[in-house]
Order: C-alpha cells, then structure tokens, then sequence
C-alpha cells in the first residue's frame, strides 16, 4: 500500500493509466473532480483515503488524464 491506498486501487489507476482501460465508478468520478460522486461510490477504504488519493493522482499522474468531466472518456479514446 503506497499512503495506506490499496492495492487493488492502485492497480485500477495504473490500468487506466498506463493501459487505458476504463476506470470503475469511483475512480471516475474522482479522476473527473466529482467530489459528491466520489464520495458516494467509495468503498470504506477508499473513503478513509481519498485525500492521498487525490494526492497521489495530482503528484504522480500525468495531468492529461484527471480535472474534468469527460477527461476519463477522452483518456481511454487516446
């Protein structure tokens, strides 16, 4: 667990990432800054993590592929 972020969520980032697969509902909406969506999709863990989540998404991830609605679409089209 990279900050207490589980693994099973930061292989479905790294899968969205690196290989363009379309995310799961939480992921989306936080990749597309859906505060209200994210927090209604999330998992216990994940609620208890979002903050380094989205921390570890804005350091390490490339800016392209986060900060809209419709960004998640667009990035898996590419």
């Amino acid at each position: 667990m990279e900050n207490n972020i589980s693994e099973y969520t930061l292989g479905a980032l790294r899968r969205y990432v690196d290989d363009k697969l379309q995310p799961g509902g939480f992921l989306t909406a936080v990749l597309e800054n859906d505060l209200f969506g994210a927090f209604a999709r999330a998992d216990h863990l994940n609620q208890v993590t979002m903050f380094q989540i989205v921390k570890h998404i804005f350091n390490n991830e490339p800016s392209g592929c986060h900060g809209y609605k419709g960004v998640v679409e667009e990035w898996c089209k590419k």
